[in-house]
């Protein structure tokens, strides 16, 4: 035996042939045999079909390689005389293409055979199978074509594509685009992928491309980070990427196929969209405005979480009709004609306006300032009107508050006009009075005369009045005192009417000097405001008992004081409202009855101050004094009327003063932002409260 050919066994031979005959049949075999010698082909009728011949079991060689496509014939031939070749190869398996010698017909044909030599090595037969493999080799092509085409697509496609074959991810294709995204060249192709991509190491991938090919299920991600080395640095980049399994006619995964999308840019615009969004976020929060927007097709309002909760709202999307609820009844139409104007065609798209909500779980009233600009999409439609809103509660309360100061003080100041008038009435009539007293006192007259004319033109301002009087006045009232003096002295011996006038006069001039000492008080109060600074109240108290000692000890007064709080303000004036409140308790007594005054302290919060309590500086909570007496009181409708200057409920003849001490004590309490009131009744004392902030 020579040339690899295997011995021969005529016996062994024959039972095998017989044994495989029906098989081969039932397989679609066809079997040939060449004769070494005389080069002749014996085949079965299968044969004979795969070659177009029909009732032909017997051809020379060269006959049957004429049905053989040419393009074929010499790679046929070449594999016969090998395998004839006593020391060549003794396999024989060949592809190749039948052209029918009947039916014209290309067929692809596999044959399959080897050579069988004696004990002398010689070659005496050379036989094998033949079978038709034209679908095969269709199906085959097809899907080399479909590659070729696949792999075509992959190279031109405009995004980055990559094909990891076997679960090391050998990079089978790579096109241009991914090549590029991964900073490499070609060669990386055919290199696994943890190799041609050191830096993913640390990084998911890899471990999410082991359990897609484990478990075959696709892996999609949007905008997802990946660290690459490109041109020598690595740098980050963002991706949205598919691992998608490729699977076999089994099923079974072979390869991944990873189609990539370079969105960095994107991303790093929206980082910056969203870095702009949260400072803009911030810069809302800070400014304590609420965000809004309606959408103009679906009439849907979108609120932020700080609105929600000012309307009471649980989710942040309202139909137009729940959006309107929180409204009060009386504004609905005004904000849904601004809202309709802003969305006019034609209109400038700007939505501005100022309402009450009603928050629909507390009840809490707001009054909000709101204000949107309307957008369009690129036809120039209407979609979005948005904007903000902010709660200007407090400073409407303010503003009211102002306009109510400014009310109060206008009605003061006319009722302070109208006393200066009075009041000028009065000391022209003592003017007259002095001047038919004495024509000596004519140049006093006259000046106090020119006084009087400077506080006609003062009407509309105490302040200006307070400073003409201390200053204009207290000189001639000074001559005029001199001069009665001075008449007093040379009339001494005179048993006419000359002394009971001037008496008359130094009482008027009296009476006038402390009037004026009071208004310039009461000027000084009220326009000079409290500093801050803090006050004990229980010092201030302490002093002005002392200043009020004697008048305690000539009435056999008693005192009971609680302990009293610190407060900001100006120590001399908190010491002459607790002197001028302490000086009326002592000087308003019943007969016959000792001053008893009670000084006691609370905290009031600011939405439980009584009806007609308007401290003038707003505090959450508020001191609440008290100081009672148990004097002869007064007839509660004059409540309002006793801190006006210059009234009095009593002659002077029945209690000496000015009736500007009770003015002077209010202005004090509102320099200080508190309010001051009373309440009594005849015979049965007086109580007056004080409110100063906490």
């Amino acid at each position: 035996m020579t040339g690899g050919q295997k011995p021969f066994n005529q016996d062994r031979a024959l039972s095998e042939r017989l044994d495989v005959n029906f098989a081969l049949k039932a397989a679609r075999f066809g079997v040939w045999e060449i004769d070494p010698v005389t080069f002749m082909v014996h085949w079965d009728e299968r044969c004979q079909e795969l070659f177009g011949i029909t009732n032909n079991g017997q051809i020379p060689y060269e006959q049957a390689v004429r049905h053989i496509h040419p393009g074929d014939v010499d790679r046929i031939n070449q594999a016969v005389k090998l395998a004839m070749n006593p020391n060549g190869s003794d396999e024989y398996d060949v592809t190749y293409r039948t052209i029918g010698a009947n039916d014209g017909r290309l067929r692809w044909v596999r044959s399959m055979g080897q050579g069988y030599t004696n004990e002398a090595g010689e070659l005496f037969r050379f036989s094998g199978v033949a079978q038709d493999v034209t679908q095969d080799v269709l199906a085959r092509q097809r899907i080399e074509l479909s590659e070729q085409r696949f792999r075509g697509l992959i190279q031109e496609a405009p995004f980055a594509i990559g094909v990891y074959t076997t679960r090391e991810f050998i990079v089978d294709m790579a096109n241009d685009a991914i090549i590029k995204v991964w900073g490499k060249t070609p060669s990386v192709i055919g290199m696994k992928l943890a190799e041609a991509l050191p830096e993913l190491d640390g990084q998911p991938f890899i471990g999410i491309l082991e359990k897609v090919y484990d478990t075959n299920i696709a892996y999609e991600t949007n905008e997802q980070e990946v660290y690459l080395m490109v041109d020598g640095r690595l740098q980050s980049f963002w991706f949205t990427f598919t691992y998608q399994p490729l699977t076999n006619e089994e099923g079974n995964v072979y390869a991944i196929l990873n189609m990539a999308v370079d969105v960095t840019d994107r991303v790093l615009a929206n980082h910056k969209l969203i870095n702009a969004e949260e400072s803009l976020r911030g810069a809302i929060e800070l400014a304590e405005l609420a965000t809004w927007s309606l959408d103009i097709e679906t009439n849907t309002f979108t609120y932020s979480k700080r609105f929600m909760d000012w309307l009471g709202f649980a989710s942040n999307t309202k139909t137009l009709d729940e959006a309107f609820n929180p409204i009060p009844v009386e504004y609905r139409q005004m904000v849904a004609d601004a809202i309709g104007s802003a969305i006019k065609p034609g209109s400038a798209g700007r939505y501005e306006n100022e309402h009450q909500i009603v928050n629909r779980l507390t009840d809490q009233v707001r009054i909000i300032h709101a204000q949107a600009q309307l957008f369009y999409d690129e036809k120039g439609v209407p979609i979005m009107l948005s904007g903000n809103a902010q709660d200007v509660t407090e400073q409407r309360k303010v503003q009211l508050a102002l306009e109510q100061q400014v009310r109060e003080r206008t009605d003061e100041l006319e009722i302070t006009n109208e006393e200066l008038a009075a009041t000028i009435e009065e000391l022209a009539a003592t003017n007259e009075e002095l001047a038919a007293t004495n024509e000596e006192l004519t140049e006093a007259n006259e000046g106090l005369a020119e006084s009087n004319q400077h506080l006609i033109r003062s009407n509309q301002n105490l302040e200006q009045f307070a400073y003409i009087a201390s200053h204009d006045l207290q000189e001639p009232l000074r001559k005029i005192q001199q001069f009665s003096d001075l008449l007093k002295t040379r009339y001494a011996s005179s048993s006419g009417d000359e002394l009971v006038y001037l008496e008359r006069m130094q009482v008027a001039a009296s009476r006038m000097s402390l009037l004026i000492k009071d208004l310039l008080a009461f000027s000084r109060i009220s326009t000079s405001p409290a500093p801050a600074a803090r006050v004990s109240l229980s010092r201030v108290v302490g002093e002005a008992l002392e200043n009020l000692s004697v008048a305690m000890d000539e009435t056999n007064a008693q005192i009971q004081i609680d302990p009293l709080p610190t407060v900001f303000g100006d120590a001399s004036q908190l010491g002459q409202l607790f002197q001028n409140l302490f000086s009326n308790a002592i000087k308003f007594q019943r007969p016959g009855v000792s001053p008893q005054i009670k000084v006691s302290v609370d905290v009031v919060q600011a939405e439980d101050l009584p009806n007609g309590v308007k401290p003038t500086r707003q505090a959450a909570a508020y001191h609440a004094i008290e100081i009672a007496d148990n004097g002869i009181g007064f007839d509660e409708k004059y409540a309002d009327r006793i801190f006006q200057v210059f009234q009095r409920l009593h002659g002077r003849n029945e209690f000496a003063g000015t009736g500007v001490g009770l003015a002077i004590c209010q202005k004090v309490v509102a320099n200080h932002g508190g309010s001051i009131t009373a309440r009594s009744q005849p015979n049965y004392g007086a109580t007056f409260i004080i409110y100063l902030p906490a």
